[in-house]
C-alpha cells in the first residue's frame, strides 16, 4: 500500500498542477473528478463543478458534525446535487489556455431528480467526434442512473452538446456508473473490472450489449470499479481503477477509504498485471477519471476530497517500474 502517490512522482521529477475554475464561472463550490484527452498535443479536460462543499472528517473521526462524518454543505436557495461541466484545455507546458462553461441547453429537460446534470464525465474522441460518458440520474422520478453518451462539438469560442443517448445496460440495474470508455474502440466500454467485463454500446438501440461474457473473478480483491478511460500502452491496455473499502467508524457511522491501482490487460482484455493500491495524497476521498500518455510521459487526473482537482505528470518509465515492481 502507497499512501502518497505524488510525493512519489515529485521526488522523481515529477510536476502537479491544479486545476481551477475562476470563481465567476464556478460561484465558489467545488470542483472535483476532471478527465483527460490527449489530442495530439493538446490535453483536453472536463472538469466536474459541483453546487456544494464536501466537509469531511478524517483521522480518528471523534470529533465530527451531527450528520456523520461526511456533509455536503449546499447553498441555502438549492439543496439539489447539481453538475456543471468546464471544458479546459492545457498545452504541452501544463498552462491553462481556455475555459468553457459546457452548454447543454438545447437537450436539456425538466429535472425529475435531485441528481442534477451529467456526473463524472469522460471524455472522449472516437471516429473524429468528441462525446462525454457520464452517468445521469435527473430525467427520471426514481432517480434510476444510466450511462449517457453525448456527442459535444468544440469550436474557438463556446463548447456545446449537440446529441445524446441513453444507454440501456446488458442486464438491468438500479445505476449504472463509471463505465471506462476504450479510447481505441468507439463505444466500447470497460464496464467492471472485477471480473472485467467488456462491452459495445448501439445508439440506434440505445443497448449495449456484452462483447465477451465477464472473465473469472480475481479472487482476495475487492471490488474494482471504473476511474480513466482504458488508453492504449504499446501492445496493452492500461487503465487507472478504484476500489471501495466501506467501513463504520467509533461512533458507528458509514464512511469509505478510496484506493487506486493500475490495471493492465493485453489485446484480448485477459489482465496481464494488477499495481501496488495506492492514495494520491492521504485523503480517504480521492478519485481518478483521466489517464494520458505523450512521449515519454504519462499524466493522471485526480479530485481530492470533491474539492479540488490536479493534473499530475510523471515520468514513463517510473509508472512502468511502480506497476511491475511492486
Amino acid at each position: 500500500m502507497t499512501t502518497n502517490f505524488v510525493k512519489l512522482i515529485i521526488e522523481r521529477g515529477g510536476k502537479i498542477v491544479p486545476i481551477i475554475v475562476p470563481y465567476e464561472l464556478s460561484k465558489g463550490t467545488g470542483q472535483m473528478n476532471p478527465s483527460l484527452l490527449i489530442d495530439g498535443e493538446r490535453f483536453l479536460i472536463n472538469l466536474r463543478g459541483i453546487q456544494y462543499v464536501l466537509v469531511h472528517s478524517e483521522n480518528k473521526q471523534r470529533w465530527q458534525s451531527r450528520w456523520g462524518p461526511l456533509t455536503y454543505v449546499h447553498p441555502e436557495n438549492d439543496q439539489t446535487l447539481r453538475t456543471t461541466n468546464f471544458f479546459m484545455e492545457f498545452d504541452k507546458d501544463l498552462k491553462c489556455k481556455r475555459i468553457n462553461k459546457v452548454d447543454t441547453s438545447k437537450l436539456d429537460t425538466p429535472s425529475q431528480w435531485t441528481f442534477i446534470g451529467l456526473e463524472d464525465v469522460r471524455l472522449v474522441k472516437w471516429n473524429d467526434k468528441y462525446y462525454m460518458c457520464g452517468v445521469r440520474r435527473d430525467d427520471n422520478p426514481t432517480g434510476k442512473g444510466r450511462i449517457e453518451i453525448s456527442e459535444t462539438e468544440i469550436n474557438n469560442d463556446n463548447v456545446s452538446e449537440v446529441a445524446r443517448w441513453k444507454i440501456e445496460p446488458p442486464v438491468d440495474s438500479y445505476c449504472e456508473k463509471n463505465w471506462m470508455p476504450v479510447q481505441e474502440l468507439p463505444f466500447h466500454f470497460v464496464k467492471w473490472t472485477n471480473p472485467t467485463e467488456l462491452i459495445v454500446a448501439d445508439l440506434t438501440s440505445k443497448q449495449a450489449t456484452q462483447v465477451f461474457p465477464p472473465r473469472e473473478p480475481l479472487p482476495g480483491y475487492r471490488d474494482f470499479r471504473g476511474g480513466s478511460s482504458v488508453i492504449t500502452w504499446g501492445d496493452k491496455y492500461l487503465a487507472l481503477v478504484h476500489e471501495t473499502l466501506l467501513f463504520n467508524n467509533e461512533l458507528g457511522n458509514k464512511d469509505a477509504y478510496y484506493y487506486h491501482r493500475f490495471i493492465v490487460w493485453d489485446k484480448d482484455f485477459n489482465l496481464i498485471k494488477l499495481s501496488d493500491c495506492f492514495n494520491f495524497m492521504t485523503a480517504r476521498i480521492e478519485f481518478c477519471c483521466g489517464l494520458g500518455i505523450m512521449n515519454d510521459k504519462a499524466y493522471i487526473t485526480f479530485g481530492f476530497q470533491d474539492n479540488a482537482a490536479y493534473l499530475l505528470q510523471l515520468p514513463l518509465n517510473y509508472m512502468e517500474e511502480f506497476i511491475y515492481e511492486q
